[in-house]
């Protein structure tokens, strides 16, 4: 099989290179930072944070390989298994793909819901905030990946203020915590390291979106500056959680980030978590819609069929699903196995692009 063609984007529909850190970052950045903090320090107690360097360092390694990997088929992940394993083999690797996008979009968004139900509306009613949600995603998606990079720069401004208010319980804190340092095994840090997979999923998303970049290798630096501030975030979140809580408390604790805003201490608020809560409402909606529309994308871009048609067969997924997730010990256990899940597709990248690789050099000594 020859290598395909570029894909022909209109220029009304391509974004900047900038915006590519916008989308790397909030899809980094959804729910799953309001309540990491537990699961890491499982294993690796509070020296997890050196986890989230080495987890930081491992994604940057994984965006260049994808990178590298769409470089020369210039498509997207569509193309390259279509030009790696061929039409058949290929498309069934596309609708692996498909499914885990609606997986990652399933699991933020029923996450979330739980959050709204613990903290601010014990007794909501699941399939009345689904279909409200749901029917805002379906407006933000059919506007295509420039709404969404709008909607991503919206959830970086309102964002960055809530994580600013960290200053309330570093005062109320104790640094001593965090001591002694490095006192955990490689193996611990490693286990520690995995915990933290769901928080950095997201990146592979680019698979979907890079051929709508208008320039594609001066996108590359904004990529890679989107995975640093999302590292950065998550660690100085990280190490505030460690100061301000004990191991012990932390244990109990199921989202330490919501539990500090309940410290936060203004005269005219008095329940500062509810504000938070629902300005995260803007954080999490680009999350979940760009992993709408890559799932919806790939059926599109396979069978030929509209997009729109496609993004409402997997709302009503959606909502039937959660709808069917109830109670505490499913929402975990939809988190852990997408973040199972999300691991493998990490794992795949290098994969993927050792085939690539080989691919291509096939090709060269074919046409020599």
């Amino acid at each position: 099989m020859n290598k395909p063609g570029a894909l022909n984007i209109p220029a009304n529909l391509l974004i900047t290179p900038v915006y590519v850190f916008l989308l790397i970052h909030t899809m980094q950045v959804g729910v799953g930072i309001l309540g990491f903090e537990r699961y890491i320090a499982k294993d690796a107690g509070y020296d997890a944070w050196i986890s989230i360097l080495v987890g930081g360092v491992v994604i940057h390694l994984l965006l260049w390989m994808i990178y590298r990997i769409l470089k020369n088929t210039d498509g997207d992940i569509v193309t390259v298994h279509q030009y790696v394993f061929g039409k058949y083999i290929g498309s069934l690797f596309n609708l692996v793909v498909a499914i885990y996008f609606l997986l990652l979009c399933l699991t933020v968004f029923r996450t979330f819901i739980e959050v709204i139900q613990v903290w601010v509306f014990p007794q909501l009613q699941i399939w009345l905030f689904s279909i409200v949600f749901l029917g805002l995603m379906y407006y933000i998606v059919i506007g295509g990946v420039r709404v969404i990079t709008g909607m991503a720069l919206m959830s970086l401004l309102l964002g960055l203020p809530l994580l600013l208010f960290k200053y309330f319980p570093i005062k109320a804190g104790k640094v001593d915590n965090v001591y002694p340092i490095i006192d955990h095994s490689i193996m611990e840090l490693l286990a520690s390291t995995k915990a933290t997979t769901l928080s950095f999923l997201g990146i592979e998303l680019l698979l979907v979106f890079y051929p709508f970049i208008k320039n594609k290798q001066a996108s590359i630096k904004w990529a890679h500056f989107g995975v640093f501030y999302t590292t950065m975030i998550y660690l100085s979140t990280a190490l505030v959680t460690f100061i301000y809580y004990s191991e012990e408390q932390l244990d109990h604790v199921i989202w330490p980030t919501v539990t500090l805003w309940k410290i936060v201490d203004f005269t005219f608020i008095q329940r500062f978590e509810f504000v938070g809560i629902a300005a995260w409402v803007v954080v999490v909606m680009p999350n979940v819609c760009l992993a709408l529309w890559g799932a919806s994308r790939i059926p599109k871009r396979m069978f030929r069929v509209k997009q729109r048609h496609v993004i409402w067969v997997f709302l009503l997924l959606l909502f039937g699903a959660s709808i069917l997730i109830e109670g505490r010990k499913a929402v975990d256990t939809l988190n852990n196995f997408t973040s199972e899940a999300g691991l493998y597709f990490l794992l795949y990248i290098p994969v993927l692009f050792l085939l690539v690789i080989i691919r291509e050099r096939v090709d060269k000594r074919n046409e020599s």
